[in-house]
């Protein structure tokens, strides 16, 4: 966590922030967190009108600490216990129809349940934070890490962040307030972070300062309510066919402009906090012949066999977006097409595809490169398996052979 990274900035997309001024003296504090600790204590600082959920491991521990937040009063939020997941985010579409700003979490068969309302959220653009701590899928049943269940939900038309740490996941988190919220925005957004292995870990992160968070976010104003009787709207009415494609086009150019307003709100929050991180984190990329691109928390793990395959002499980096959707395809090329190999991991697996989302998503991003390096595909650490030095050492190994399969399977066995 505490390695050299670069925050990769192309020409992309071009945004201008305002300079932000400096904040009087903020009582800011540094605390040893889990990732669960560290979101309640984001959605605390929010103060969300309405917090909506249902428990399920690993997230659970969040709703917990928000109730016990509202119940010391240090909270004027609704928490509204449900009977599903289902039911929860139906509950979350209510309240942001009704103009509220809302939050929720959940996990795996949880974030499964609810399906069908993800894309009622997205398509009644209503701007929903949701906390996920990453979880296998059933069955059979696990509890341990994987990315299924996110990666299952990619194309519903949330913006996706991946964590690595605590503190990125206490400010993702906040970041997804101003986001999802902006006017050419408008859309719900899912912040992800591993099960357990971050959601459980206590890690040093530093809080800002409640006028700071309150002073960054802003009063919510939805542009459109339910409870507005003197200018009447419409949410959820049948869609034909003479309609309905224009509606999911204005979702497709939200999601663009939602590129835009991530950058923006990306600086402005480096500005004022000292904190910022991009759409994509990069390490040892300057001179790297080959690399390992991957999410969340695994990052720490790839950058510890960087720096031993340095020391060795290697040419090899790190590439990690923090942002799969909107995907930053032209960030993802710049980054990578002038390397010689590039191996993709994904801790999920598209059935009945060669390899897994994040591979098909950077292959795509490579097709039109100028030099278009190799590009490998590997699934690893479904439910929750460990991956090892010596694994992943392997994957850097086969990336100087001709001879590496375009996709396999980390550590099964077969």
């Amino acid at each position: 966590m505490n390695r050299e990274t670069q925050v990769l900035k192309t020409d992309a997309v071009t945004v201008e922030a305002e300079a932000a001024e400096a904040p009087p003296q903020p009582q800011r504090q540094l605390l040893a967190l889990t990732g669960n600790e560290a979101v309640a204590e984001a959605i605390r600082q929010i103060d969300p009108h309405v917090c909506a959920a249902y428990p399920i491991t690993p997230t659970t521990q969040i709703m917990q600490e928000v109730a016990q937040f509202i119940a010391d009063g240090r909270m004027r939020a609704e928490l509204v216990p449900c009977e599903s997941e289902h039911s929860a985010m139906s509950a979350c579409v209510g309240a942001g129809a009704a103009g509220a700003r809302v939050m929720t979490a959940t996990s795996a068969n949880g974030l499964a349940l609810m399906w069908e309302v993800l894309y009622i959220a997205s398509g009644m653009r209503l701007p929903i934070v949701m906390a996920v701590g990453n979880r296998a899928l059933s069955g059979p049943l696990n509890i341990h890490c994987d990315h299924s269940d996110s990666m299952g939900a990619r194309d519903s038309g949330w913006i996706q962040f991946y964590a690595e740490s605590v503190q990125e996941a206490y400010d993702n988190i906040l970041q997804a307030v101003r986001i999802g919220e902006h006017p050419d925005v408008l859309l719900p957004v899912m912040c992800c972070m591993d099960g357990f292995l971050t959601t459980h870990t206590s890690e040093n992160a530093e809080i800002l300062d409640d006028a700071e968070v309150r002073d960054f976010l802003g009063k919510y104003r939805a542009r459109y309510s339910l409870l507005d009787v003197d200018n009447p709207v419409t949410f959820g009415a049948t869609d034909l066919p003479n309609a309905y494609t224009e509606h999911k086009y204005q979702q497709v150019e939200a999601m663009k402009k939602a590129d835009a307003v991530i950058r923006a709100v990306c600086v402005e929050f480096g500005a004022k906090f000292g904190r910022e991180h991009g759409m994509l984190e990069a390490y040892c990329m300057e001179d790297a012949d080959t690399a390992i691109v991957v999410l969340s928390s695994t990052a720490g793990s790839v950058a510890d066999m960087v720096d031993t395959l340095r020391a060795e002499g290697r040419k090899v980096g790190l590439l990690r977006p923090r942002v799969f959707r909107p995907f930053p395809a032209a960030d993802v090329r710049a980054a990578l097409q002038d390397l010689t190999a590039v191996t993709v991991l994904d801790r999920s697996h598209s059935f009945g595809a060669d390899g897994g989302p994040l591979f098909t998503e950077v292959r795509t991003a490579l097709f039109d490169a100028p030099h278009r390096p190799r590009v490998l595909g590997r699934v690893y650490g479904l439910g929750g398996r460990a991956i090892t030095g010596g694994e992943i050492r392997a994957l850097y190994d086969e990336m100087e052979t001709d001879t590496a399969p375009t996709f396999r399977f980390v550590g099964v066995r077969e």
